[in-house]
């Protein structure tokens, strides 16, 4: 069956814990849940001089900036992403996502099912 929700309507998860991640927020809004078979969408808001961490898995993932700006940092270098920027992180690629701007960055997230983060 469809399932239609308006994101500010799931509660998120601080994710900060001071030394490999700051300022970061999560909300998973589509996911196992929800009976989503294959991937989990989450939605990830870092305030000014947050980060997530600096990573690596043998999982792709793909997100698309909706808010704010700031910076990728991938094993071919720092790119700075805006609204409507797409990123794709092929797996095993050490990845970090950073504001280094006044305004939160929020942007999507796309994961396959079972790959989950704790």
């Amino acid at each position: 069956m469809a399932y239609v929700a308006h994101y500010s309507d799931v509660p998120q998860q601080d994710l900060h814990n001071g030394d490999t991640i700051r300022f970061t927020k999560k909300r998973v809004l589509i996911g196992e849940k929800e009976g989503a078979p294959n991937f989990i969408m989450r939605y990830f808001t870092i305030e000014k001089n947050g980060f997530t961490p600096l990573h690596k898995h043998p999982w792709e993932h793909e997100s698309f900036v909706l808010k704010g700006e700031g910076i990728v940092q991938t094993e071919g270098g720092e790119k700075k992403i805006k609204p409507g920027d797409f990123i794709y992180i092929p797996p095993n690629e050490l990845h970090q996502f950073k504001n280094v701007e006044e305004e939160p960055l929020e942007f999507l997230c796309i994961i396959p099912m079972q790959k989950e983060e704790k």
